[in-house]
């Protein structure tokens, strides 16, 4: 730009060529002739400042249609002048001074005199010049940025420009975008002038223009790469329900169509491979797994530990967890090396995945059932056989029995009514004696007694509160009701709020 600028010395001053001028550089640097006109008429005025003074308010003007240049001086109509010394009263006018054929204008409005065309020096053109660079400069920021805004989470192309530090400076034609070396995939390596597909991760706008960022580590990168390989997903027939990448080594990918007919995983493979192939070979030789999503949890983890084979599925949905039993000899393939394959399985479900083999799993379900059942042994001093028969029911604490109906209890095989009302009475006072026990705990370590009689708050919950150090009334209504549930995991949210609201009503009382 500054070339075309001195090849146009007279760019201020020959009406004649500075339209022409405009829209040239304005073709140029891809924005409007009106934005070129705009930074022409800010360093017009910059220079009439230079000669008649930098504290006027002097402003220029470019006909749009004849190329005239006009320079004005702005002042501010007023009744009366507070000093008459001071520099903004260089902007102002009374209203008893202006000129008899300008007495219709108002106080408050503008006077303005037309000054006499500029004869600019050389100093005076080079900051005209300079000015006409930053502002046009700055316009072809904007346009920039407003050209990769909306591109946020599109695939762009581009050639890599330089390195710096093992970040990628990447030249998109119309601007330059950043990838991080973090953001390439393992042991990739990129020269200068090599091309480039990436990822827009986002867009910002500083002092120095748009700042671009680019990945091609990103699980969305994935996801777009198949949408442009594969018709149905960019079609919405086929929706990418979640995705797991090991950037560079590994990825997983969940499907799902409503389409009875579409087969989800083999349009993403495509005819021989060929559609996964073009993914993978764009990733560098990543491995890439397309599993098939099912709402059933289960079914779910199975599909995404593949090519494992799992012989049975144990879910703890409170916790988002679940134990997978495979025969001993997939173990090391339903792991994966280095626990790669279960993990991007965990991440793709989003649950908490224990890998065990059979004999693992009858392992650890044997010291499940000698623990239950020395429980059972203990509190409720009953023989082996009684507690074997109560877990082999599914019973697993001492609060499922006391809270069973004796009918129930009563109809399982070798027990009867008699019995079944012991054992219920049995796990109550058991109950009520830790619970005095636990209280005996919570009064000796300085609970107060507004926790204890709280009637929403049970015994364990009082005593979660203590070890996190909530032993007063005020100590409970610091609290968030976020903060309560952090601590007390089981509590409902509408609960928490009125816990909190009732350890605060004395405040309000007082």
């Amino acid at each position: 730009m500054e070339e075309k600028l001195e090849k146009n010395e007279a760019i201020i001053g020959k009406n004649l060529e500075i339209l022409d001028v405009a829209k040239t550089i304005a073709k140029e640097k891809g924005i409007s002739a009106e934005e070129v006109l705009d930074a022409m008429e800010v360093a017009i005025a910059k220079a009439g400042r230079t000669k008649y003074g930098y504290e006027l308010d002097i402003r220029a003007q470019i006909d749009k249609d004849s190329g005239h240049i006009g320079l004005f001086r702005y002042r501010e109509i007023v009744e009366n002048l507070e000093d008459s010394e001071t520099e903004e009263n260089n902007n102002k006018i009374l209203f008893t001074e202006l000129p008899k054929e300008k007495n219709k204008l108002k106080i408050g409005e503008f006077f303005v005199e037309e000054l006499p065309p500029l004869d600019f020096g050389r100093i005076a053109v080079q900051t005209a010049k300079h000015v006409i660079f930053q502002k046009v400069k700055e316009a072809e920021r904007v346009v920039q940025f407003n050209e990769f805004k909306d591109k946020v989470g599109e695939i762009v192309n581009g050639v890599v420009k330089r390195v710096e530090f093992g970040n990628l400076i990447i030249d998109l034609g119309k601007g330059e975008a950043i990838l991080k070396k973090d953001e390439l995939l393992n042991r990739e390596i990129f020269r200068r002038s090599d091309r480039i597909r990436a990822y827009i991760t986002e867009v910002k706008f500083d002092l120095k223009g748009p700042q671009i960022f680019l990945s091609r580590a990103h699980n969305s990168f994935l996801v777009k790469l198949f949408e442009q390989e594969v018709p149905e997903i960019y079609d919405g027939i086929i929706e990418v329900k979640s995705v797991a990448r090991d950037p560079g080594s590994r990825a997983k990918i969940a499907v799902f169509t409503k389409e009875k007919s579409i087969d989800p995983v083999g349009a993403c493979v495509g005819m021989r491979g060929s559609r996964v192939q073009a993914v993978v070979n764009e990733l560098q030789g990543e491995k890439i797994d397309i599993v098939l999503w099912a709402e059933d949890i289960a079914t779910f983890i199975v599909n995404a530990l593949g090519p494992a084979e799992v012989e049975k599925v144990v879910i703890e949905e409170d916790l988002k967890k679940i134990d997978v039993i495979v025969p001993d000899e997939q173990l090391s393939l339903a792991i994966g090396r280095k626990g790669q394959n279960v993990r991007l399985a965990s991440s793709l479900s989003g649950w908490s995945i224990d890998i065990l083999t059979t004999s693992q799993e009858s392992e650890k379900r044997s010291e499940e059932f000698k623990s239950l059942s020395q429980g059972f042994i203990d509190n409720l001093d009953v023989d082996e056989v009684i507690a074997h028969l109560l877990v082999t029911e599914g019973f697993s604490s001492i609060d499922e029995v006391a809270m069973v109906s004796t009918e129930e209890l009563a109809s399982i095989e070798g027990f009867d009514e008699e019995l079944a009302k012991e054992l219920i009475s049995r796990a109550n006072n058991f109950l009520e004696k830790v619970k005095k026990e636990n209280l005996e705990k919570l009064k000796s370590a300085g609970v107060e007694e507004y926790l204890l009689s709280h009637n929403v708050l049970t015994t364990d919950q009082l005593l979660k509160l203590k070890e996190n150090e909530i032993i007063t009334r005020d100590q409970l209504a610091d609290l968030s009701s976020d903060e309560l549930i952090d601590i007390l995991t089981d509590l409902e949210s509408k609960k928490a709020d009125q816990i909190i609201l009732d350890s605060r009503e004395h405040w309000f009382k007082e």
